[in-house]
């Protein structure tokens, strides 16, 4: 396969009770997947280069949509379903391993996902939307909350959070060196970091591209669902006055990969220095970061009064 890919929104990949026009054998293999142990072919995947699956958060009243786009040529395996749950495929054509037979799942098509998980093969570009009935927001909880991730894949990403913890040991000193050398204190600066009398949600135009999750360097960080180019505009850190979640979770370092540009209306929005990885089979995609000196600068702070790391 040109892409292998073990997504956490492919969990889509659950037992499917689809509509007949929609799900049509194609094969009939006896007992094709009592022989097939996911965890191991999972380990393998892992171990292979991930595809570029963006995912998507959408979120109304008592509502939660994951949408996730999975590219021609996937092979993707889900984390398993706790729950029934409803299925919305928009765009895209997956062949899928139900029982013992393997169906093809084509767009347009709706239908009710059993819990458990299976293996499919994108066979045309996939979006695919699981829809949950909640009021929960926290993408943490709510995953915790539908999916059951497997030992191997729980063991890879714990190494691999390690691994982001510590090389992030530099970014959280510097930290501290910004803000001593601009006057405050930790107290000061989370205070005014989760006033929430100056804060506004995501507008909608911008929602899809980026994600708050749990952070490595501190708390909760912003993340890129999308892949994006350098020198394009992420998202709104600062609209009329109000900070949207980039002005609130972006966290620094010393070597960022965006920046806070301000425009002459006094909006503020945050701008690609490099290339940023969206999601990469299952993951969260890379964390935005900005240096805190550029953002100081911005509100009026010399910069003579930043100790330079």
């Amino acid at each position: 396969m040109s892409n292998l890919s073990d997504n956490a929104g492919a969990e889509t990949m659950a037992h499917q009770q689809v509509i007949p026009a929609k799900g049509m054998p194609v094969s009939n293999q006896v007992k094709i997947t009592s022989e097939i142990d996911l965890e191991v072919v999972e380990g393998k995947m892992l171990s292979e280069p991930q595809a570029d699956c963006p995912v998507t958060h959408r979120f109304g009243p008592n509502i939660y949509i994951r949408e996730l786009v999975m590219p021609a040529g996937t092979l993707a395996i889900g984390h398993a379903q706790k729950f029934e749950h409803l299925n919305i495929v928009l765009k895209g054509k997956v062949a899928i391993v139900d029982g013992d037979q393997v169906k093809i799942i084509e767009a347009p098509a709706t239908f009710v996902g059993a819990p458990g998980r299976k293996i499919g093969y994108v066979i045309e570009t996939c979006v695919w939307q699981n829809v949950y009935s909640t009021n929960e927001t926290d993408i943490e909880t709510l995953e915790d909350t539908y999916l059951v991730k497997s030992q191997v894949w729980t063991e890879k990403n714990a190494k691999n959070v390690k691994i982001e913890t510590a090389s992030r040991n530099e970014d959280r000193k510097d930290f501290l060196k910004v803000i001593k050398g601009a006057g405050f204190d930790e107290r000061t600066v989370r205070l005014q970091s989760e006033n929430k009398s100056d804060q506004i949600p995501m507008p909608s135009d911008w929602a899809e591209f980026v994600s708050v999750r749990k952070s490595e360097i501190e708390g909760k960080g912003l993340f890129t669902s999308w892949a994006i180019n350098a020198g394009e505009v992420i998202c709104p850190a600062r609209l009329n006055g109000f900070r949207t979640p980039a002005g609130r979770y972006t966290n620094h370092s010393k070597q960022p990969n965006a920046e806070f540009v301000k425009l002459d209306n006094d909006d503020v929005f945050l701008v690609a220095m490099h290339d940023i990885s969206g999601c990469k089979g299952g993951g969260k995609g890379d964390e935005i970061t900005v240096d805190y000196r550029q953002a100081l600068m911005l509100s009026g702070v010399s910069i003579k009064e930043v100790e330079k790391a």
